[in-house]
């Protein structure tokens, strides 16, 4: 599989944990009360492209956890033996 489409699965395995986590929550309200543009929330969500690092923890502080906990709830989503790197 193409790094690509690996990509691609990892942004739509974050996408829905952040819609998930963000409830019923608006996009807007998530933005504004932790320092991240209406913009990129809506990108992340969408599965558009690759959030910076400080975005990623700034999602993991919006949601009252760690930046390790948020990625390995990410990473728990994945499909089994998900790898980016080709073995």
């Amino acid at each position: 599989m193409q790094v690509s489409k690996k990509k691609q699965i990892i942004l739509k395995t974050l996408a829905k944990k952040v819609k998930e986590l963000r409830g019923q929550q608006s996009q807007f309200m998530l933005a504004s009360e932790n320092d991240i543009s209406v913009s990129i929330i809506s990108t992340v969500e969408r599965a558009m492209k690759d959030p910076q690092t400080t975005t990623l923890f700034k999602l993991a502080e919006a949601f009252n956890m760690k930046t390790w906990q948020f990625v390995k709830l990410i990473e728990d989503d994945l499909p089994k033996d998900f790898s980016l790197i080709e073995k």
